[in-house]
């Protein structure tokens, strides 16, 4: 299976279950690699035959931006299941990262693995 990746797509958002998360968006870090047969477009070179990675970006960075999730889970699966809706992805791995979270670490998160028939 080919993959489609989106590499380092950075939101502002509500996330976390203190009360000072939930006062003002922080910074989210997201990774998505989707799973598609990419051969039909790459003989037809024509968009209609591809994954639309830009469209799929604006989706996942918007839904990241106003879900208010309480876990890194949570928002990991929501996009999951986003992706899973467009034509084309059987699989997709997100990893879902609030980077500066915890003092010494660079970021922490999650990484989900989910297929569309899950």
């Amino acid at each position: 299976m080919d993959k489609i990746f989106i590499k380092d797509l950075l939101a502002r958002g509500i996330i976390g279950v203190h009360d000072w998360e939930r006062e003002k968006p922080q910074d989210i870090l997201i990774n998505v690699t989707a799973f598609a047969d990419t051969r039909r477009a790459a003989e037809t070179d024509n968009i209609a035959d591809c994954v639309d990675y830009s469209a799929l970006a604006k989706k996942i960075q918007a839904h990241a931006e106003t879900a208010a999730r309480f876990t890194v889970e949570a928002l990991a699966n929501d996009l999951a299941k986003l992706c899973l809706e467009q034509k084309g992805i059987n699989k997709v791995i997100v990893r879902v990262e609030k980077p500066g979270a915890v003092r010494s670490a660079q970021s922490v998160g999650v990484e989900i693995e989910r297929g569309r028939d899950e």
